[in-house]
């Protein structure tokens, strides 16, 4: 991945248009979600420099502290519960019409996995941008883009649920996912109707372009048809940290 502290993430152009002229630079297309997920000031380095070994420590940390908001969110639904109000009532009847929509029920059914992985290290080519031969975050962007435009009504990133807020950023050679750090591979679900989902990724260019750069320097891409696909409720923060208006 890029580290996007250094700066935006390059995005893949077509392979006829690196033929056609020289390519510097490019921005990425459509954005799924916002991308301002940060460490929050946490040293993810610590005491060893070991990649694994960090993005195992934090993985844990984050579970930890997520376990903990649960817990408290259970003690706040309870005592809600005990509230005998009609119009307390009447709001959480309202709001548990709204949970399925937003994400926060788990869903499952029919559906495609998608897997993104890096070049095999003996990829190489004399003057081949390093860039080329890894998993950026629009290609992951891309991918869950086409799922959701094919009709998907969920979709998860490494098993966590995706929502109109979720935030993604690429640190490394990680994926920064709700303040949890994952290495390649990138594994994508979508729950839908299994032809719809792969007309989707048919209608999309960025996916066809990174299908171009998978075949060309051999960057990993399975997509398999699931009999089912579970997508976990939301968990995370609903906080939206920053926006910006397209188009």
């Amino acid at each position: 991945m890029t580290d996007q502290d250094e700066g935006p993430a390059k995005a893949r152009t077509p392979l006829s248009w690196r033929v056609a002229v020289p390519v510097t630079t490019a921005l990425a297309g459509v954005l799924f979600v916002t991308s301002a997920i940060s460490s929050e000031g946490d040293d993810l380095r610590q005491e060893t420099t070991d990649l694994p070994t960090l993005v195992e420590q934090r993985r844990e940390k984050v579970a930890a502290q997520q376990q903990v908001v649960d817990d408290l969110s259970a003690q706040i639904a309870s005592l809600t519960d005990e509230v005998d109000n009609a119009e307390v009532a009447k709001a959480r009847k309202e709001t548990r019409a709204l949970r399925a929509p937003a994400g926060f029920t788990e869903v499952s059914g029919p559906g495609l996995r998608i897997v993104l992985e890096d070049a095999p290290r003996e990829v190489d080519e004399p003057g081949l941008d390093p860039n080329l031969l890894v998993v950026h975050q629009q290609d992951i962007q891309a991918f869950v883009n086409a799922l959701w435009e094919g009709g998907a009504t969920a979709v998860t990133l490494q098993g966590q649920r995706l929502i109109s807020t979720t935030g993604i950023k690429c640190v490394g050679n990680t994926v920064i996912l709700n303040g949890v750090p994952y290495s390649p591979p990138y594994v994508i679900e979508g729950v839908g109707p299994v032809d719809d989902l792969y007309a989707g990724l048919a209608r999309s260019g960025a996916v066809q372009t990174y299908r171009d750069y998978a075949e060309r320097y051999q960057l990993g891409l399975a997509i398999t048809a699931k009999d089912e696909v579970v997508a976990p409720a939301f968990s995370g923060s609903v906080d939206l940290q920053h926006a910006e208006v397209l188009g």
